[in-house]
């Protein structure tokens, strides 16, 4: 089992930067995936970019370019980097990380882009 908290998130305006942490309970060094999906008022959660153990990033079309995801082992800590922030970007971020068969998620922060 692992707990994970997201922070960083909050309200920029379009063309900003945030970058959302997430913390793990333990150690994440043997998490074979980890990384972000967002959900905005009235669709489903969908990714937005993840990666693995051996650092292969994946991106959302919608996000490649703009967006950067990293993970810090010896921190037990995943973020994501977001520049050039857009409204449509406005949506809850979930953490997630993969061990085995099991996926745990954090309770997610919101991150509104407006002006």
């Amino acid at each position: 089992q692992v707990q994970l908290v997201e922070s960083g998130g909050g309200l920029v305006q379009p063309g900003g930067s945030l970058r959302l942490s997430c913390a793990a309970s333990r150690s994440i060094f043997s998490f074979r995936l980890t990384g972000w999906y967002r959900q905005a008022p009235g669709k489903q959660r969908e990714l937005v970019a993840t990666i693995t153990s051996g650092g292969m990033t994946d991106y959302a079309a919608s996000v490649k370019g703009r967006f950067s995801v990293s993970r810090d082992n010896a921190k037990n800590t995943v973020y994501l980097q977001m520049n050039s922030l857009r409204p449509e970007d406005t949506a809850v971020y979930y953490c997630t990380a993969a061990s085995g068969p099991d996926d745990f998620w954090g309770q997610g922060t919101q991150v509104t882009v407006s002006s």
